[in-house]
């Protein structure tokens, strides 16, 4: 069902809607269709009669023990408000006012929240034409709530307003994160904050933050200044950069989590102390994709003493509760290979590698306990005997997360969520880490605590990492937040798309940065054409890019048509509805649209021949350039026989074959997102050609 609200023609009719699926329409006698863009979308929310008129005497002012984080929460909402409408407020200072209750925008909390698992996040605005008034039990609600005023923000002729409205909001989920990856490829500082300022503004409150891999140790260790010093290639954060980053979360309403992947992925980290491997090294900092066999040896008491220490200066410099242990995808072999392991297991009566890493796993959690922090791994740390106050992050399935939820574990759930792998915002907006039909018990279900998006860095720069978290991440948070019964697609590609444009005031690239890209493959030439293309390609989905021929490092370029292309074409999802609606009923009018965008697809090979002459990376390009002509084609003839009724060729199957072969011999690692709609029409004249014959047949 898609939340489409009405109002009378002159004013706002009340309107009660609760997003369970029921919605209340008061009566009126001439209406309109209003649509609000929130995202996600509040748990209750109540349109009432009136608008909220923004101009330059609006003056914003708080209530209660109003800290730190509600006060920038506020002044950020008056600089994007003025950002957004071009309006100069005349309180050009927020400040303590001497009778904040005259405030047009008046904000109050009781006490500032904590960040941890589990802090009420609710909060309330009612909107009147007099005033708008956010309130909340903690600032952390302050927060949530400047955002969604911002995202309800309209104009009309006489200018820019607010719809009167009553909403009661608060999350589903406690845990609504994002996992950045910073090993893989380096994000400097300011990568870091503006996604953070994009979790904000979709009331995400977890950063996991990827710090040690086997291709960088990414973090300063003054205790062990050689870990940055040979593991890092100079790129790492400072401790005084991590405090600003934590600082910076935090008035956002946002916990900063640390990684620190062992005793797997941690190549980096004996490129310093190799005495630590359970190999003899030496070691270097990986530069490919592997899982590497390297790993931390847990038969070497002198380990424990090194991680004691680290964790220690760590649990210092991060306040997080959650320490992420990593734990993954280690492979074992330097433990088969190693004599002294070997005997390690036998005197501890350990009878394979999985048994020796539980071991390791509760050395290592008795550290972080004494260090004042719960630890947090990868599905693969689950052990029965573990103490049950760490937490499991599934990664191969919900199907682990549920049984660490009956074994007495709290988790979440990464898989379905790796917005590294450009699958669609319908994808992921669809996986539920509770459906309804999840085999748990009530006790068990608490027990799931939410969930993350996850961006591994492989194949992205400082450049393209924003175009890959967003806006997809967006459909990731509204399904943390909002009530489950939330799942119109379509609805929350139609607010997906008013929201992308939003996030870009943040400093956010996803957008911007594609046009930049192009201009560098072209040469600064026209890059029309090439905009065409890319509007209807995606990169591949999944792991398939690293098995196209290419071997991708550290070094590797990530400046082709791929990295350019958005993970889903918005193009392509529109021209599938257009297709849709003019199958369920030919007409030339239907068919107009289509014929104008199939035209431009037909002659894009002409289009761009100049290009890839001039520019020799474009070079890859060629055969989905061609192969989009030959759909673009096979499309036209479609629709002209569907509106004529004549039927069409036979060779139509082994046209539209040939035209997807050649695009998958494009060296480009990308996809004409646009394949799956041609065939539909082309299967539509073919099912119309054997229902004509049947008609004949009938007839003799």
């Amino acid at each position: 069902m898609t939340p489409v609200f009405r109002r009378p023609a002159h004013r706002c009719a009340a309107i009660a809607f609760f997003f369970s699926t029921v919605f209340v329409l008061s009566p009126a006698a001439q209406v309109q269709e209003f649509s609000h863009h929130t995202l996600p979308v509040p748990a209750g929310l109540t349109f009432t009669e009136g608008k909220f008129r923004v101009n330059e005497a609006m003056l914003v002012g708080g209530l209660g023990p109003v800290g730190s984080r509600a006060r920038t929460a506020a002044v950020r909402f008056m600089e994007r408000l003025a950002g957004r409408t071009g309006l100069f407020f005349r309180q050009d200072y927020l400040t303590a006012l001497e009778r904040p209750e005259n405030s047009s925008v008046l904000f109050k909390s009781e006490r500032a929240g904590d960040l941890r698992p589990g802090e009420d996040e609710s909060y309330a605005v009612t909107i009147s034409p007099d005033r708008i008034l956010l309130a909340a039990p903690t600032d952390l609600g302050i927060v949530h709530g400047f955002e969604t005023i911002l995202q309800l923000l309209d104009a009309d002729e006489d200018g820019y307003f607010v719809p009167c409205v009553q909403i009661d909001d608060r999350p589903r989920f406690v845990w609504r994160g994002l996992l950045l990856d910073s090993c893989r490829h380096f994000m400097p500082v300011d990568v870091v904050k503006r996604n953070l300022d994009g979790l904000a503004a979709v009331k995400m409150n977890v950063l996991h933050w990827h710090l040690t891999e086997d291709q960088g140790f990414r973090v300063e260790s003054r205790v062990f200044p050689r870990l940055q010093e040979m593991g890092s290639d100079g790129l790492f954060y400072t401790q005084a950069q991590i405090r600003d980053i934590i600082q910076y979360a935090s008035d956002r309403g946002i916990r900063v989590m640390p990684e620190f992947d062992i005793p797997g992925h941690s190549t980096s980290w004996f490129a310093a102390y190799p005495e630590y491997a359970s190999g003899p090294g030496p070691y270097q900092v990986e530069r490919k994709w592997v899982v590497g066999d390297p790993t931390f040896n847990p038969a070497n008491p002198h380990v424990y003493a090194f991680l004691d220490k680290f964790f220690e200066e760590m649990a210092g410099l991060f306040p997080d509760p959650y320490v992420h242990i990593g734990g993954d995808e280690n492979n074992g072999r330097q433990w088969d290979a190693n004599p002294d392991i070997r005997r390690f297991k036998a005197e501890k009566k350990l009878p394979d590698n999985a048994a020796l890493q539980a071991y390791f796993n509760r050395r290592i959690q008795q550290l972080l306990t004494k260090h004042g922090k719960k630890m947090m791994g990868w599905d693969e740390i689950l052990q029965p005997d573990l103490p049950r106050d760490i937490a499991i992050q599934s990664w191969r399935g919900r199907e682990s997360l549920y049984e660490s939820a009956r074994r007495g574990f709290s988790g979440l759930l990464s898989n379905g969520y790796y917005v590294d792998l450009c699958q669609s915002a319908e994808f992921h907006y669809l996986n539920d880490p509770l459906p309804d039909d999840a085999p748990l018990d009530e006790i068990q279900r608490r027990r799931i605590l939410g969930g993350e998006a996850t961006m591994w860095s492989e194949l992205v720069t400082p450049e393209t990492v924003d175009s890959r978290v967003w806006p997809r991440t967006a459909a990731i948070a509204e399904r943390l937040w909002s009530p489950a019964g939330v799942r119109d697609v379509d609805d929350m590609y139609r607010r997906l798309d008013v929201l992308s444009v939003e996030l870009e005031e943040l400093g956010l690239t996803h957008l911007k940065n594609q046009d930049m890209m192009l201009r560098r493959l072209t040469g600064g030439r026209d890059i029309g054409p090439l905009k065409t293309l890319v509007d209807v390609v995606q990169p591949l989905q999944g792991y398939k890019r690293h098995n196209q021929g290419l071997t991708y490092t550290q070094l590797s370029p990530l400046t082709r048509l791929v990295d350019a292309a958005a993970p889903e074409s918005r193009t392509a999802r529109r021209f599938r509805r257009a297709v849709e609606e003019f199958l369920a009923s030919p007409n030339p009018a239907a068919a107009e649209d289509l014929e104008l965008l199939l035209r431009r697809w037909k002659d894009i090979p002409d289009a761009l021949t100049p290009l890839i002459r001039e520019s020799p990376v474009l070079a890859e390009i060629a055969p989905l350039s061609e192969a989009l002509s030959t759909m673009a084609a096979l499309a036209l003839r479609a629709l002209e026989a569907l509106l004529s009724g004549a039927p069409g060729d036979q060779n139509w199957p082994e046209d539209l074959g040939k035209a997807l072969d050649a695009a998958r011999a494009s060296k480009a690692p990308a996809e004409l997102a646009v394949a799956a709609p041609v065939e539909k029409l082309v299967k539509a004249v073919l099912l119309k050609k054997g229902e004509a014959g049947r008609d004949r047949r009938g007839q003799y």
